[in-house]
């Protein structure tokens, strides 16, 4: 059989790096270990029942059955509006203002191609999303990484970057609660954010995945909700983290008219949008109560002080994430983040996530899901504190 070459394009794309973590684990689960893995970032309660049944009830209906309009159904993206104006008062045109997505991760990867032309530059945050870079492979753009240090409370220090360098830049990725570190922003933040923006002639791009889980009592600040966001940059929003929805495949952007604009563009030579059920069913988590976000952020806050406080008695000194359900901790002395996570793996049978992998300034660090059981996660701690590593 002849086998044809892929292009350049797809050539240049980054390699998965947490292609070969999972291989890893499955390796070590098929040698017949029982592993607890706080390596993944998918979400583990079910969607809550009303949206499934308000699926299943649009499933039967035959308008649902043919083609979607190009651009979504007008009161889904009213429904994000509403949302919107409800959670943060933020005012938004939904027939302008607001894109329909298939998924949160659809829209990231879309933008660079959508404004970007090749040799553009794109301010990426390190730490970050790896998928951020798959996006700027696509649009045959360059990355400049803004570094999220610890003693900036993992934000990007503005005034580091050359005015060259910001001169450059076209696009510029942030995302607040942080993924992978748990840190969250503030509107002061925001704002300077803006004015660099405005400087540079840059256009923002929040990636607000986690926006519903803030701990503390603190909810999470929008990006839209600083005066000024709309004239320089758009918010992704999407269903997967605030409703447990990851495999159903929706999200929105909203934001700057002319951004919206393109990825609509952009997304009429790709898709005929989605299935109209989920559609429907993404309304209904919009508008209807808000009970179940609430019990999930106070469950992923219990299971955050689980292992937080654990690990702290087994001796490992570790700051709690403010927001997300991910935690950031700093290797011991002597390991890389690979090597510590190897030996979690393979010592303690628990699986975390190197943190290389999402970027040069992630190393020291690993990532840990606040994705299992908190008797499991009190397993887990068990587990890494019989290995005597922090004594």
């Amino acid at each position: 059989m002849k086998t044809f070459s892929k292009s350049d394009l797809l050539k240049s794309l980054p390699s998965q790096f947490f292609a070969s973590l999972v291989g890893k684990v499955e390796k070590v689960k098929a040698e017949g270990y029982d592993v607890i893995n706080l390596g993944q970032g998918n979400p583990d309660q079910p969607t809550p029942g009303h949206i499934v049944k308000k699926l299943q009830e649009a499933a039967a209906n035959p308008v649902n059955h043919k083609y979607s309009p190009f651009r979504g159904f007008s009161y889904l993206k009213e429904a994000a509006a509403a949302f919107y104006e409800r959670e943060y008062g933020v005012k938004a045109d939904p027939a302008k203002e607001i894109a329909i997505l298939f998924g949160g991760k659809a829209g990231l990867v879309e933008l660079p191609p959508c404004l970007l032309n090749p040799g553009d530059t794109v301010l990426v945050p390190d730490p970050g999303y790896p998928d951020y870079w798959s996006g700027v492979a696509l649009a045959q753009a360059k990355m400049h990484t803004m570094p999220l240090l610890e003693e900036n409370g993992f934000k990007p220090d503005f005034s580091s970057i050359s005015t060259e360098e910001a001169e450059k830049a076209k696009l510029m990725f942030l995302n607040y609660p942080n993924n992978p570190t748990g840190a969250t922003a503030d509107l002061a933040f925001f704002k300077k954010t803006i004015e660099f923006a405005n400087e540079h002639d840059i256009c923002v791009v929040h990636d607000f995945a986690y926006g519903a889980i803030g701990f503390d009592g603190k909810k999470p600040v929008s990006f839209l909700q600083a005066e000024g966001a709309k004239k320089v940059g758009i918010e992704i929003y999407t269903f997967s983290k605030t409703y447990n929805m990851a495999g159903w495949r929706v999200g929105f952007a909203i934001g700057n008219e002319s951004v919206i604009e393109a990825l609509n563009l952009f997304q009429d030579h790709l898709y005929v949008s989605l299935f109209g059920a989920v559609q429907e069913a993404a309304a209904a988590a919009l508008l209807e109560s808000q009970e179940c976000v609430d019990a999930l952020v106070s469950m992923y806050e219990t299971r955050r002080n689980i292992l937080v406080e654990g690990l702290r008695k087994i001796g490992w000194n570790i700051a709690a994430p403010k927001g997300s359900f991910f935690a950031w901790l700093k290797v011991p002395e002597g390991y890389t983040s690979e090597q510590f996570s190897d030996v979690l793996l393979y010592q303690a049978k628990v699986a975390v996530a190197p943190g290389i992998g999402f970027g040069t300034y992630g190393e020291g660090y690993v990532r840990v899901g606040l994705l299992e059981t908190e008797e499991r996660l009190r397993e887990a701690v068990e587990r890494i504190g019989d290995l005597k590593i922090f004594k």
